[in-house]
């Protein structure tokens, strides 16, 4: 039985690529299309011995990557569309098919940015807000916000910076933080509170740490903070010298905590079969006690010849977002993908995520990786994009200004400048919709204590929040 008709929309001319590789017309994809498909649906997709992809329907058993390509693999006799099962690997296929979506997103999803100078009413659902800046102008890169039962902020900048926020106001950097290597993606990251701040003082920094030849790898530190000094410093981890590495990507992040333990995320550093290996840190979510030692259930702690204890799960690529539901206790993660497979998954003790092994995206020069979304053994996610929205945070709403949000997953989009709501159920996803869109690269989303949701945003650098429309 049909669920839904999928139709690709595409205007003469492509933008220009979010992946840095120039117009989606080119690439190892692109030649795909040109090669099996341009014959009958035109080189400009508007149709020749087949219809034009621009206006014609096309009728998918599901509503799925894999039913797409099922559809490619296999063709349907009856209405004469060709399969292409010896014409591809499964491996083009996927690419063909991360194509295919690229095309109908870029069509149907372009950002119009509109920089916010002033509150903006918008409207979600049934759902009426109000958007309104917080600082503008004032910071470069912000990466981080985090605040203490007081409402008293803290904001990283990843320059290497770290400020209060306090009645909507910045201070001077704080002097003293680690020093941070800022480096393509790296720099200084996540900021926390402890749990128990008002007893101890300890705020948390995740950082990129750099030793000597310019190699790079994602620590952890916590100090005290007196006036804009810091001081008391303790390192809670990091790695060995032998497991710093080059390059400029994948350094993960976000710490959070529980029950007197603290998670955090090391990406793959761009080096993907790593994140298959539990003898490096790179590629997997890390579990300490807040003091960094480590405990004694973590899942791999008697593996000492293949493993590191410190590894609560493994096969990430690059996550950026960590949050505990309110409820269930259960931890969720949001993960970059490639080029297609951006991820939401929920995270369980030694699960292994399956990156490169299993994804649902292609290399950015439109090359595949795998012709697998699924394997045994390995966690599928709970929902992913394709195309990327270029995920990074994530949090649940916990406030009583939104009723109808209460326990949702807050999810933020980089490159499609977007705010999703993931209502979750039984560890999926129930409802979901994108609350805005266009204000800015969402690049984190905390619950402020006075109960409203607040976004630190890139292009334009700024920090905004989410308040009830009042009439």
């Amino acid at each position: 039985m049909y669920i839904r008709q999928l139709t690709i929309l595409f205007s003469l001319l492509f933008p220009a690529s979010v992946f840095g590789q120039g117009s989606i017309r080119q690439g190892p994809p692109a030649q795909l299309y040109t090669q099996h498909c341009a014959v009958c649906h035109g080189d400009d997709y508007r149709g020749g011995a087949g219809g034009s992809l621009l206006v014609d329907e096309w009728e998918i058993i599901e509503q799925s990557d894999e039913a797409l390509a099922h559809f490619i693999r296999e063709g349907k006799k009856e209405k004469d569309l060709v399969a292409f099962g010896d014409a591809m690997t499964d491996r083009e296929i996927r690419s063909l098919v991360v194509y295919l979506n690229e095309v109908r997103s870029d069509a149907v999803t372009r950002v119009e940015q509109t920089p916010l100078r002033e509150r903006v009413e918008l409207e979600a659902g049934d759902v009426r807000f109000v958007l309104e800046p917080v600082v503008t102008g004032a910071l470069e890169i912000p990466w981080a916000l985090a605040f203490d039962s007081g409402g008293r902020g803290l904001v990283t900048e990843r320059p290497g910076r770290l400020r209060w926020l306090v009645d909507g106001e910045l201070s001077d950097p704080i002097r003293g933080i680690p020093d941070s290597l800022h480096l393509g993606q790296g720099g200084m990251m996540d900021v926390a509170f402890h749990p128990d701040y008002d007893e101890n003082g300890w705020v948390y920094l995740v950082f990129t740490e750099g030793i000597e030849g310019g190699r790079g790898l994602t620590s952890v530190a916590r100090g005290r903070i007196d006036g804009l000094e810091w001081k008391d410093e303790e390192l809670i981890y990091r790695a060995d010298d032998e497991h710093f590495t080059g390059g400029r990507v994948h350094f993960g992040s976000r710490v959070v905590f529980r029950d007197g333990y603290l998670w955090f995320a090391i990406g793959d550093r761009g080096m993907q079969n790593l994140a298959q290996d539990k003898s490096t840190p790179q590629g997997n979510i890390h579990r300490l006690h807040d003091d960094g030692r480590v405990p004694s259930d973590n899942p791999f702690v008697d593996h000492a010849e293949d493993a590191l204890p410190t590894i609560w799960s493994w096969g990430h690529r690059n996550p950026q977002g960590l949050a505990f539901h309110p409820e269930t206790g259960e931890l969720w993660s949001a993960e970059h993908g490639p080029r297609g497979g951006d991820e939401v998954n929920l995270i369980e003790k030694g699960g292994n995520y399956g990156w490169p092994v299993v994804t649902h995206g292609i290399n950015y020069n439109g090359t595949p990786i795998t012709e697998h979304i699924s394997k045994p053994g390995m966690v599928d996610p709970v929902r992913q994009w394709t195309p990327s929205i270029s995920i990074c945070a994530i949090a649940f709403y916990t406030g009583g200004d939104f009723p109808g949000w209460k326990n949702d997953l807050f999810v933020t989009g980089l490159r499609s400048e977007e705010l999703w709501r993931l209502k979750t159920r039984d560890g999926g996803v129930a409802e979901e919709e994108i609350v805005l869109k266009g204000f800015g690269r969402i690049r984190d989303v905390t619950m402020g204590q006075d109960g409203l949701l607040y976004l630190v945003l890139n292009s334009p650098d700024s920090i905004v929040r989410l308040r009830p429309f009042d009439e």
